[in-house]
């Protein structure tokens, strides 16, 4: 069933139509400052426009998705963390203290939890959806990290998702992650699709020292021998190495790219899902914009590959969507440039020769 949703999702998203980009231009060239002016502040409403087809819309809701999941590669020592800390940073989440919390109070957004693979079972708790499709992922340096149909389940669930957003009102979505770990899964799919080696594209993720770092290194390598990723083959690639919290995120945007609705990317983990969602479906890249530059090294190379320029260098590594949401602000400021900006004509202005 899941491979169903899956093609009549791709099915669904076309490119962004340039009449829009340059009806947009146009209203925002007449508008009280010298054309250009605003940078991509311009370049953001018009997008929105685009994305829309609508020359006026509006943002409502905003909605931070957080998929949670763990890993079985932690097994091999890869992270400064221990596995508990995914479970216990979803209670944090939920009750409002983390950092994305915080950043999208900010922001005004709402955001959602989303259990996709602890390994740990909740309890019903107020704001937690539970759509898990496995108790964490499989070691990657060993055996493929997701079954193919634990890959499409997540990736199922990730559309679905964004549907059930989208029609509670949701106007623009981003990506968030929780999973100990997963900056292995991340820059093991980074190496595959981008036929770099581990180490152009693996950096420290929560931090650890040389030793583990270097570790690091040779557990993707090792990854990279045993499965021979084929990135002609993208859901393929995503089963050997992803995780369910990335997979869920391909889903997500996929579920956002074919409802017309944009989607602010945050950092190297959701990037590499929606990297495996541009492979899936070209036309999906018209849909993000890449909130900003993380620290991990191999998010710079993704997002020149996938030609994403990010809003924003802030040095962050933290992920949850944090970077996000800042882009989502970021967004609506742009949009409210475009449509509350007087015009020369409505200001009385004389516009440039």
């Amino acid at each position: 069933m899941s491979k169903n949703i899956l093609q009549e999702t791709l099915e669904k998203i076309r490119p962004i139509d340039p009449k829009w980009l340059a009806r947009a231009q146009t209203r925002l060239d007449q508008l009280t400052k010298p054309r250009g002016s605003l940078g991509r502040l311009e370049e953001l409403a018009a997008w929105y426009v685009a994305v829309r087809e609508e020359l006026m819309p509006t943002i409502g809701k905003k909605a931070v998705v957080i998929f949670a999941g763990d890993h079985g590669v932690v097994e091999e020592g890869v992270s400064a963390y221990p596995q508990e800390v995914t479970f216990q940073m979803v209670a944090n989440f939920l009750n409002g203290g983390a950092g994305i919390n915080v950043l999208s109070r900010h922001v005004g957004a709402d955001v959602q939890v989303v259990d996709i693979g602890v390994k740990y079972d909740f309890n019903a708790m107020p704001g937690l959806i539970i759509r898990k499709v496995a108790p964490g992922t499989r070691n990657l340096a060993r055996e493929a990290a997701m079954s193919p149909e634990e890959t499409e389940a997540a990736i199922a669930c990730g559309i679905e998702l964004a549907k059930e957003n989208i029609a509670a009102g949701a106007d623009v979505l981003a990506t968030g992650e929780m999973g100990i770990g997963n900056t292995t899964p991340a820059a093991a799919l980074a190496a595959a699709f981008t036929r770099k080696n581990a180490a152009a594209v693996t950096g420290r993720g929560t931090g650890v020292d040389d030793a583990v770092y270097q570790h690091k290194i040779e557990v993707i390598d090792r990854a990279l021998a045993l499965h021979r990723p084929d990135p002609k083959d993208p859901l393929g690639v995503l089963a050997k190495l992803g995780g369910l919290e990335i997979a869920g995120l391909t889903g997500l945007i996929l579920g956002a790219a074919a409802a017309r609705r944009p989607v602010m990317i945050d950092g190297f983990i959701a990037t590499a899902g929606a990297l495996v969602a541009t492979h899936l479906c070209p036309a999906v890249k018209d849909y993000l914009k890449a909130a900003h530059q993380s620290a991990e090294k191999g998010h710079q190379i993704i997002l020149a590959i996938m030609g994403l320029r990010p809003l924003l260098s802030l040095d962050m590594r933290l992920g949850e969507g944090t970077g996000a949401a800042l882009g989502m602000n970021l967004l609506a400021a742009g949009l409210k440039i475009y449509r509350e900006m007087a015009t020369f004509a409505e200001a009385g202005v004389s516009d440039q020769d």
